[in-house]
C-alpha cells in the first residue's frame, strides 16, 4: 500500500466534528470531474474539503444504488448537502448551491456587485475561483490569479502606464506574436491526427506549480520534497526569481503557468525563513529568499503591496473582465477559445471523460493521472462576454474611499489640539462577502479603540472586564 493510500485509510477511520452553528458557506465541488464533493466553509475554523467518492454508498435499492458511473457519487454528495440544509436554522449560512454555479452567482449578484465596485478585484478573482470549484483544500484546482505586472525590470514602477501591465486579453502564453504563430502552428498540425487538437500541452496551473511556488513553506516544502521522490528539484529548476519566471511564461510555449493568489496578500512565501538547503544553481549562486523586481527594493512586503496595488489599479479594473472571459468566459471553450489561443489539452476540462465508464485498470490510471497531475480548467462560469466594470468616478464613493485623506484630517486635528485619536493606523479586515468594504481605521481615545469604517461606520470598543483573558 502507498503511503499516500495508507494516510487516507487512516485518516478515514477517524471521527471528525464541526460546529454547524459555525457553519457560513457550503458549496459542491468537483473532484477528478466528478461532483462527489463538498466544501464548508466556517467562521472560526479552517475550511473543509469532504469528497464522497471513497464512501461506501447506503441500502439496496436506495437513490444511490440506482445510479451507474458517477451519478451515484453526486448523489451522495448531494444527500450530505440536503441534510445539512434541513439543519440551516442552526447555522450562519450566508451562501450555498450544488452544482449550478451560474444560478449562484445570478442569485447572490457577485458580478454586478464588481461592476458597480462594491468588490475589489480581488475579492472577485477570490469569489469567481470559489464559485467554479477552486479551493485552498485542493492542489489540483487552486484557485488561480493572473499576471498583472510585466515591468519587472525598472527601478521605480509607474502603474499609471499601460506599459508596465501584462495584456489581460490574452492567455499569458499568447503574448507575443512570435509564440501565438508557435502555438497555431501546433493546433492546425494536430487536426490530422487521432486526438482533440490543443495550443497548450501543458496547463496554467497543476498541483506542481503550486507546490513550486510555495516551496518556502510548510506544509509545501514537504509536499515538494514528496513530489520529488525524496528531495528537492535540482536548484536551476526551483522559483527563484519573478522576473525570469514572468520572462519564461512569455516565450516558451511549455510554461504558461499563471499565479496564485498569495502573490498579493502573503510576503512570507517569497522568504526562505526555515533557512532551507535548495542548493547552488550553476551560473546564479545559492538558491534562498526569492529574487524580487528592481522596484520592489529587495522587501517581500513592499512586493506584495505594489502588486496589491496594480491589482486594484484602473489599468485591471479597466481589463480585468477580459482575462475572466478567458478563464471563466466565453472564451474557455469552443470557437472563441480557438481563436483566442486559448485551448488546453481536452482532458482538463470538465465532461469530457467518464471514468467510471473506463474498463481497463490501466487506461483509467492513466486518464486519472493526466486529470489529476496536468490541470483542471475551471467550470464555465459566464456564456457571453463579460460586461465592463463602471470607471470609479461614475460610481459613488464611500466615505474616506482615499485612506490617505483620513489620516490627512487626522494630522491635521492634532496640530489644533482638538481631542482626536491618540495614535492612528490603518489595517484591512475580512469582508462579509456582501460587498463591505475590507478596510477601517482606527485609534485610541482614552482606553477605548474607536474604528471608522470606509463606508462611514463608527464603532467605539472597549474591553469587557468580565472576560477571562485566556
Amino acid at each position: 500500500m502507498r503511503d499516500d493510500e495508507a494516510s487516507l485509510k487512516s485518516m478515514m477511520q477517524r471521527a471528525y466534528c464541526w460546529d454547524l452553528s459555525d457553519l457560513t458557506e457550503l458549496q459542491s465541488r468537483r473532484y477528478m470531474h466528478r461532483t462527489s464533493a463538498l466544501e464548508l466553509f466556517f467562521m472560526h475554523q479552517p475550511p473543509v474539503l469532504l469528497d464522497f467518492s471513497h464512501v461506501e454508498l447506503s441500502g439496496e435499492g436506495g437513490e444511490e444504488a440506482k445510479c451507474g458511473g458517477g451519478d451515484r457519487y453526486v448523489n451522495q454528495a448531494k444527500k450530505v448537502y440536503k441534510e445539512i440544509l434541513k439543519q440551516r436554522k442552526k447555522t450562519s449560512l450566508r451562501r450555498s448551491f450544488f452544482r449550478n454555479p451560474r444560478r449562484a452567482l445570478l442569485k447572490y449578484k457577485l458580478q454586478e456587485m464588481w461592476i458597480d465596485r462594491r468588490l475589489s478585484n480581488f475579492e472577485y478573482l477570490m469569489l469567481l475561483n470559489s464559485f467554479a470549484g477552486r479551493s485552498h483544500n485542493d492542489l489540483t484546482q487552486y484557485p488561480v490569479f493572473p499576471w498583472i505586472l510585466q515591468d519587472h525590470t525598472s527601478n521605480e514602477l509607474d502603474l499609471t502606464q499601460a506599459a508596465s501591465f501584462r495584456d489581460l486579453s490574452k492567455p499569458i502564453g499568447a503574448q507575443h506574436e512570435q509564440q501565438v504563430a508557435k502555438l497555431q502552428e501546433r493546433f492546425e498540425g494536430m487536426q490530422d491526427v487521432e486526438q482533440q487538437p490543443f495550443h497548450y500541452g501543458t496547463h496554467y496551473s497543476t498541483p506542481g506549480y503550486v507546490l513550486w511556488y510555495l516551496i518556502r513553506l510548510e506544509p509545501f516544502t514537504k509536499m515538494a520534497v514528496h513530489l520529488q521522490g525524496g528531495h528537492f528539484d535540482v536548484p536551476d529548476r526551483l522559483f527563484w526569481s519573478v522576473g525570469e519566471t514572468f520572462k519564461n511564461c512569455t516565450t516558451s510555449i511549455n510554461d504558461v503557468k499563471e499565479l496564485i493568489p498569495e502573490f498579493f496578500y502573503l510576503p512570507e512565501f517569497l522568504l526562505n525563513r526555515a533557512a532551507q538547503d535548495f542548493g547552488e544553481t550553476q551560473s546564479r549562486g545559492r538558491v534562498s529568499h526569492v529574487v524580487l523586481p528592481p522596484w520592489a527594493k529587495v522587501d517581500s512586503s513592499r512586493f506584495v503591496h505594489i502588486m496589491r496595488l496594480a491589482l486594484e489599479s484602473e489599468q485591471v479594473s479597466s481589463h480585468l473582465h477580459e482575462w475572466v472571459d478567458l478563464v471563466f468566459g466565453h472564451k474557455q471553450q469552443g470557437a472563441e477559445a480557438v481563436k483566442a489561443t486559448n485551448v488546453f489539452h481536452f482532458l482538463s476540462y470538465e465532461n469530457q471523460v467518464d471514468l467510471e465508464k473506463i474498463s481497463d485498470p490501466e487506461e483509467r490510471r492513466a486518464v486519472e493521472a493526466q486529470i489529476a497531475d496536468y490541470g483542471q480548467t475551471p467550470r464555465q462560469l459566464f456564456r457571453s462576454p463579460h460586461p465592463l466594470r463602471k470607471e470609479s468616478n461614475s460610481v459613488p464613493r464611500p466615505i474616506f474611499y482615499d485612506i490617505l485623506l483620513f489620516r490627512g484630517l487626522v494630522d491635521e486635528r492634532r496640530k489644533s489640539s482638538s481631542p482626536v485619536f491618540g495614535t492612528f493606523t490603518s489595517f484591512p479586515i475580512a469582508s462579509s462577502g456582501t460587498g463591505s468594504p475590507g478596510m477601517v481605521v482606527g485609534g485610541t481615545y482614552g482606553n477605548s479603540l474607536l474604528t471608522i469604517s470606509v463606508d462611514g461606520v463608527v464603532e467605539r470598543w472597549a474591553w469587557d472586564a468580565n472576560v477571562s483573558s485566556n
